[in-house]
């Protein structure tokens, strides 16, 4: 079995303290610069005082071959606001002085390549970021990445998928720290109305191959999922049905009062996530 980063980064530390108390985790996912990077600003520290946990920031790019069409969308309306990587390291000071959230960067690999592995790793872990998760990177091709990201105190986090067999969900998680983020279905990301009845066996055998803290994404999206997740894994991330409220609140204008009403439908969905995170503490168990 693989062991669990020694290092207590904050993503450790949150994990842990919803450890103690038996509480699910909530790993919220936003397009940065969606629509503007003002609005980011925004929605970030609303989301955390609602109740996330951790905080995924994706990098806009230009083929997000494994994002549906919602965050698709929102890449597309984060790039013609002239968000880049850069601008959005440049962005996580001003959000490290509203909130301590943990923040992970999810992002394609190309952008980070062509800000170099070095300058990237340094510049976020200056600016407070805690992990990067690189959706099209592999661990067999991460090993200068892994090197350059580690040596700057970031935790790596690597995608598990329900087709992984069990020689690789441990070769994953010998490379992964913070947390191992385990995709629920094949495809695209996208909210669903149901988790797949396979997600329970998925779940046992990634245990057996980590003791790192495990996140389930892709279709979770409703506090009933969450209430099933309870039992199952450490966190939830949810994604599209997040930057699907950004949407709906900020489609006619990126105006101050449509970000304030997409800060109020973010804070009023996360709230209800919580709310049943928090509702089965007491019979919640690992999955042996």
């Amino acid at each position: 079995m693989a062991s669990a980063s020694t290092t207590r980064s904050r993503i450790a530390r949150r994990f842990e303290a919803l450890r103690a108390v038996g509480e699910l985790g909530i790993v919220a996912y936003i397009t940065a610069g969606d629509p503007t990077l003002e609005a980011t600003r925004q929605f970030v520290p609303a989301l955390a005082e609602a109740g996330a946990d951790i905080i995924e920031l994706g990098v806009p790019f230009s083929d997000p071959v494994a994002d549906g069409p919602t965050i698709q969308r929102a890449s597309e309306r984060a790039l013609a606001s002239g968000t880049t990587l850069k601008k959005i390291l440049g962005l996580i000071p001003d959000l490290r002085r509203a909130t301590q959230v943990p923040i992970v960067l999810f992002s394609y690999y190309n952008p980070v390549l062509q800000m170099g592995l070095g300058r990237f790793a340094g510049t976020a872990a200056d600016a407070g970021a805690d992990g990067v998760l690189i959706t099209d990177l592999t661990p067999e091709e991460a090993s200068d990445y892994r090197a350059a990201v580690s040596a700057r105190g970031l935790d790596t986090i690597f995608l598990a998928a329900p087709t992984s067999t069990d020689e690789r969900l441990a070769r994953i998680a010998s490379c992964s720290s913070g947390f191992l983020y385990v995709v629920s279905r094949t495809g695209v990301t996208g909210a669903k109305d149901s988790l797949p009845e396979e997600l329970p066996t998925l779940l046992r055998r990634v245990r057996v191959a980590t003791e790192l803290p495990i996140a389930v994404g892709f279709g979770i999206s409703l506090p009933g999922h969450v209430s099933i997740l309870g039992g199952l894994a450490d966190a939830a991330v949810v994604g599209s049905a997040l930057v699907s409220d950004i949407e709906q609140a900020t489609s006619a204008d990126g105006s101050m009062a449509a970000v304030d009403a997409a800060c109020t439908a973010l804070a009023e969905r996360m709230a209800a996530l919580k709310r049943a995170a928090r509702s089965g503490m007491s019979r919640r168990e690992r999955v042996p």
